[in-house]
């Protein structure tokens, strides 16, 4: 139900008060986007929250959506868009706190996927990030060392073992997602893997694996063979 598409600021005070005395988990996902942006210029919150959700097609793709495609929309100005990429970056970190609280030692690549792929396999860019590992395969912590293209990511040994010296981790587990959809690891793929093998080897700290995402599927190099 929406509850007040065509009405103003009386609707949306009557919401914040709803969720303030009853939690705003009972709010609607209309409700609640609509919350976020306010009242815009002559036109409700919940007008153009709902305009939204028809365009984006819900809420991973208002999560997706640019400030620039937030701002093409009447009554979505500078604030309201910045609101809504924080709020949804919010979302997004408390569920990684969780999982990864969840998830604290790494005993097969399965564990890892389970960390990973609910945050990558919806980025329409390709990200590289590095779970970085103690001497018992304990998670110390999980950075990103690249962002790229639709369908390329220039990663640096520099960048990668940066963050693992500074972590103090004794080995790294590198993932990255294929927006494709197909985790079928490239040649490029391949060549990055061994490289990063022969660094680790240099610098003391393994590479324990690297695992490519795509959509909801993955592909374990080590499971593969090409880590020994």
């Amino acid at each position: 139900m929406v509850w007040f598409v065509g009405v103003g600021k009386s609707s949306l005070g009557e919401l914040r008060s709803r969720g303030i005395l009853r939690g705003f988990e009972c709010s609607g996902e209309t409700e609640l986007i609509a919350l976020v942006i306010g009242v815009g210029n002559h036109r409700s919150g919940g007008a153009i929250a709902q305009e939204l959700m028809d365009h984006f097609g819900g809420l991973p793709g208002i999560g997706s959506a640019t400030v620039e495609e937030l701002m093409a929309f009447e009554g979505v100005g500078p604030a309201a868009s910045v609101r809504l990429k924080a709020s949804f970056e919010l979302g997004r970190r408390c569920i990684l706190s969780i999982r990864e609280g969840a998830i604290r030692k790494v005993r097969a690549p399965e564990d890892v996927a389970a960390l990973m792929v609910p945050e990558m396999r919806e980025l329409d860019r390709e990200h590289f990030k590095a779970v970085l590992l103690d001497t018992k395969n304990n998670i110390r912590k999980i950075v990103t060392v690249a962002v790229g293209s639709l369908n390329a990511a220039l990663v640096h040994p520099r960048e990668l073992f940066k963050a693992a010296v500074g972590a103090s981790a004794a080995g790294i587990i590198l993932v990255h997602n294929h927006p494709t959809g197909s985790p079928e690891p490239s040649t490029e793929d391949t060549e990055l893997t061994l490289r990063f093998v022969k660094c680790g080897e240099l610098m003391g700290i393994e590479l324990v694996d690297h695992i490519v995402i795509g959509g909801d599927r993955f592909i374990s190099m080590r499971e593969r063979g090409l880590i020994a």
